[in-house]
């Protein structure tokens, strides 16, 4: 065990401590709690259930970690936990709950930042690399891809899937599926345009010659793809008709 743990932090001595780990005042660590090598905890931090840091994350003051799902249907002896990938950064005050179904987790992949007073809800998973700005509610079941941005103060309704490299801007209402490398914002969230910036960072070639190359473009792939298995909300589209909302045809899907 770590010799940086403050003496008024409460470790439980059946949790599984790396090397190099500091624990912050008057933070709780409870028994199942798994923490890598070089992980931070920050002061008044709480980790509850089943919780795994891996390497190098740091946990900013005032998370709470691992606490029950806010779903009336969860039961209390159901055994679940959180995942927080390698590198992950939570600041101050973020809460990520549990899974609702056994031996499942609400997962966080690696080098994210989830910033101050964001809400990571039951059963989502965020890929790698994922920025969620302050405040935003990210609630059960989501599926955020890879490098995708979701703005503060944003919502989203549960089951909601957001494609790799999509950009939502900020305080939107996000109330069907975002497709990949998209731009949407707006109540309810609508697609603006294209994430240039994210296309580049992934090493995409020019926007104006995505439609030239549809055949052999495997993001353009991946959007065709994405929209097909849009069920449950369709998929986050333009204006039309003056109202900015999704307009979903007999599948479910909107045009």
């Amino acid at each position: 065990m770590s010799d940086a743990i403050h003496p008024t932090a409460l470790v439980d001595p059946r949790a599984r401590l790396g090397a190099r780990v500091s624990v912050g005042a008057y933070s709780v660590v409870g028994a199942e709690t798994m923490l890598g090598d070089d992980v931070e905890l920050g002061h008044h931090v709480i980790l509850e259930g089943r919780v795994e840091v891996a390497d190098r994350a740091r946990i900013g003051h005032g998370c709470v970690l691992g606490g029950a799902p806010q779903d009336l249907k969860f039961k209390p002896e159901t055994v679940s936990g959180v995942r927080v990938g390698v590198g992950t950064v939570l600041r101050e005050y973020v809460t990520v709950h549990r899974a609702t179904t056994p031996e499942r987790w609400t997962e966080i992949g690696r080098d994210c930042l989830v910033m101050g007073l964001a809400h990571v809800a039951h059963d989502c998973r965020l890929g790698d690399g994922v920025i969620v700005i302050n405040y935003a509610g990210i609630t059960g079941h989501c599926q955020i891809g890879d490098r995708v941005t979701v703005g503060g103060l944003t919502g989203m309704v549960p089951f909601t899937r957001v494609g790799t490299g999509a950009y939502i801007g900020g305080m939107a209402k996000v109330n069907a599926d975002v497709p990949p490398y998209m731009m949407v914002e707006g109540q309810p969230a609508t697609v603006r345009g294209v994430n240039v910036v994210g296309l580049r960072r992934c090493g995409i070639p020019a926007v104006e010659r995505i439609r030239e190359e549809v055949p052999a473009c495997g993001p353009v792939l991946e959007l065709i793809d994405f929209i097909g298995g849009a069920i449950r909300h369709g998929i986050c589209g333009p204006p039309r008709g003056g109202i900015d909302e999704p307009v979903a045809d007999a599948e479910g899907v909107a045009d």
